[in-house]
């Protein structure tokens, strides 16, 4: 089964790309912009092409000639500030490039898969399960969830991954994540000012990345809200990283939302209830804790 992956440079593509590799059952076509920075161990079954998605024609061309059976599209401009100084880009990458896809699809007749964010709601009264009504607040939020209405009328079988707040290890070129940037200022004892009246359900990378391979091999269709489990601010997840690593808590200092000033609006309160993923899919994610742990050893036996 051949399978074609977007974002595949991005920290979800990596994950995500070598959990594939793993499976051995799959031929892989992965996309990135650049040169590949995807580690996936000795195997024959990934190709990787370089590829911008606002090269339209490209794209299309690319997606006919691969016939992929099933398309992960997990490639996008997620930065909210990004989106809100650059929208014009912002939705060239967001909404066009889906849009290219999509019509590649309707004529290899593929599984369309697309990774979608909280951000397409307003934060009013989060958590959110699959039913409730976005609400974007922000450039970012309003292309994600064009996106996502042309997914649905795209008239493939499709499916929506909707996640929030994903942190893991940092992967070869890529960003960092807010848990790491934590971690790397306390470690050096350097104080930080954490906004306590956000509330998110961060996610773990790697639980992220099963999320959508059970997904894909169930064949679900609809919108699936994958996420963690345990509800906090950034603040509190600030506060469990330093009593986890034994940090001075008095490093973190909480404020609100506007002590900074941002270019991009943020959802106050999202969040998700992952319930249908859990008895549709057997979704099982690691506790905020566990997973802290997992990629704040890996992340100090690496420094």
């Amino acid at each position: 089964m051949k399978l074609f992956v977007t974002g595949a440079n991005g920290m979800l593509g990596q994950h995500l790309i070598r959990q594939l590799a793993e499976e051995g059952k799959f031929q892989l076509h992965i996309t990135g912009k650049g040169t590949n920075r995807v580690s996936y161990g000795k195997t024959s079954n990934v190709t990787y092409h370089a590829l911008d998605l606002t090269d339209f024609k490209k794209v299309q061309a690319l997606v006919e000639k691969v016939q992929p059976h099933i398309i992960i599209h997990a490639g996008a401009s997620t930065q909210p500030n990004d989106c809100a100084n650059d929208p014009a880009q912002c939705w060239k990458v967001n909404v066009g490039a889906t849009r290219s896809l999509l019509r590649a699809a309707q004529k290899t007749k593929s599984y369309f898969i697309y990774v979608s964010t909280d951000f397409v709601f307003d934060g009013q009264d989060g958590p959110y399960d699959e039913t409730a009504i976005p609400n974007p607040v922000n450039h970012y939020g309003e292309s994600k969830l064009l996106a996502e209405e042309m997914v649905e009328m795209s008239g493939l079988h499709w499916a929506i991954a909707r996640t929030v707040l994903v942190y893991g290890n940092k992967v070869p070129g890529g960003r960092s994540n807010f848990v790491l940037w934590v971690d790397d200022h306390l470690k050096k004892g350097l104080p930080i000012k954490v906004v306590d009246d956000q509330v998110r359900t961060p996610t773990y990378v790697e639980d992220l990345s099963k999320g959508i391979i059970l997904m894909m091999l169930k064949h679900v269709k609809g919108i699936y809200h994958i996420s963690g489990k345990d509800t906090c601010t950034p603040y509190e997840l600030a506060l469990k990283i330093a009593s986890l690593r034994g940090y001075d808590p008095g490093l973190i200092t909480r404020v609100t939302s506007d002590t900074f000033i941002e270019p991009a609006k943020r959802p106050l309160k999202t969040g998700f209830i992952i319930h249908k993923a859990v008895r549709e899919l057997g979704y099982v994610p690691l506790g905020l804790e566990e997973g802290l742990r997992v990629v704040l050893t890996r992340h100090h036996n690496t420094d």
